[in-house]
């Protein structure tokens, strides 16, 4: 089966907003074994519109079209495709009792400009929006079948898992399934992850791909097969092949969010933590309290730039930041000692670096983070030097703390 997706509104043309739509629905429709061949990005324009929906029905068995369901003018894509396949515009009534009951509720009347939302084109199969007001389409004509999506991804997101993928995964001519697993790494570059993996191939079936962001490195497994319990299978055993050599940087698998569970870790023994964070300069805290309820195991966090502050806030003796300087072992588990005694906390956590892009050494390069853990009975501090810029080294020392907090509580 062929597909093609096509992303409609000015506002992707004029790069105001980014287009998550291209990746969510290229790694869902891969993981159906739907191949995809063509992305396309259109703006509010009909007579664009209509020339791009006219070739992507003229080549594709499917295509998925999203953004334009709204009330306004600028919102033509049901309109566009009504005219590309020669039906007329009708009413759904029950889409339309479902919009009055939604303004209902807020005790308004519904506007008359929202009733074009539940006009559609002739045959459509109405796609409830659990995340909004505005329907989807799914319309099989002509031996093909044309997706009409919402532009707010939580909206397509929600719409595509409980209306189209069920309709997909029973269609035919659907070619190999794809699945897929992620590993995200901290603390070491791309070509060293590369080179620790080399003997392991990952060219064929199943494959590994590489992909560096700021402060971490994706490390992703997949495979294809005809069937989709095969294709996790050979994942899952390059998965372990993986992890058994680049386990020690591993801060997260998949979707997971570190610092959630940090704070599920924390809970499920009953401590809590603060921070004394220099380089980051309360990027941690900050990571750890976007978890609702953060409060009932993050009592707080210091930054402390300065010596003067790590001498007077936590308590660092002047003779050890003398002797190693900001940037050492010493400082960073003192650090962390200081900010336990201040708060009153089970754990403390310290963090200490050059981001650079000046500063460094050649005893001490740009990079250079230690990041050390203390608890009443156990003091833990790692070096690490991170690579990229100012803003990958925060991240990467960021990523690498709740590794840090993560391995201990386990």
């Amino acid at each position: 089966m062929q597909a093609e997706l096509i992303f409609t509104g000015n506002e992707l043309l004029h790069g105001f907003v980014l287009n998550t739509h291209a990746q969510f629905l290229g790694m869902e429709l891969a993981r159906l074994g739907i191949k995809v061949t063509l992305h396309t990005a259109v703006g509010d324009d009909w007579d664009t519109m209509k020339a791009v929906v006219s070739e992507a029905h003229k080549r594709s068995e499917l295509i998925i079209i999203t953004g334009g369901l709204g009330p306004t003018t600028d919102d033509i894509t049901k309109e566009v495709v009504a005219e590309v396949l020669g039906v007329p515009m009708v009413i759904d009534e029950a889409s339309l009792a479902q919009m009055r009951a939604f303004f209902a509720q807020k005790g308004q009347e519904l506007p008359a400009l929202f009733t074009r939302q539940a006009c559609f084109p002739a045959g459509s199969r109405v796609l409830p929006n659990y995340k909004g007001t505005a329907p989807g389409a799914l319309i099989e004509r002509d031996g093909r079948v044309i997706v009409i999506l919402p532009g707010p991804p939580r909206e397509l997101e929600a719409m595509f898992k409980t209306s189209v993928e069920p309709y997909l995964a029973k269609m035919p001519g659907r070619k190999k399934i794809l699945r897929t697993r992620h590993l995200k790494l901290t603390g070491i570059a791309e070509y060293a992850v590369q080179d620790l993996l080399k003997g392991l191939g990952g060219q064929g079936n199943p494959s590994l791909a590489y992909v560096a962001k700021p402060g971490e490195v994706h490390v992703r497994v997949y495979a294809q097969h005809d069937d989709a319990a095969t294709a996790e299978k050979m994942v899952d055993e390059l998965l372990t092949k993986v992890r058994d050599i680049v386990g020690e940087y591993v801060f997260a698998v998949d979707d997971e969010k570190p610092e959630e569970i940090a704070g599920q870790k924390l809970l499920a023994h009953r401590m809590n933590i603060a921070v004394a964070e220099s380089c980051t300069a309360g990027m941690l805290g900050a990571k750890l309290t976007e978890v609702p309820g953060s409060s009932r195991y993050f009592l707080g966090g210091t930054v402390v730039y300065s010596n003067f502050l790590k001498e007077k806030l936590l308590g660092v003796p002047p003779e050890v930041l003398k002797r190693y300087g900001a940037v050492s072992e010493e400082t960073a588990l003192s650090m962390a000692d200081g900010v336990r005694r201040l708060a009153g906390s089970d754990l403390g956590l310290g963090i200490t670096g050059i981001a650079g892009p000046e500063g460094g050494t050649d005893q001490k390069p740009v990079g250079l983070v230690y990041i050390a853990l203390t608890s009443g009975s156990k003091r833990i501090c790692r070096r690490y030097v991170f690579p990229g810029t100012r803003h990958a080294v925060r991240k990467g020392a960021v990523n690498a703390s709740l590794q840090m907090i993560n391995n201990f509580l386990t």
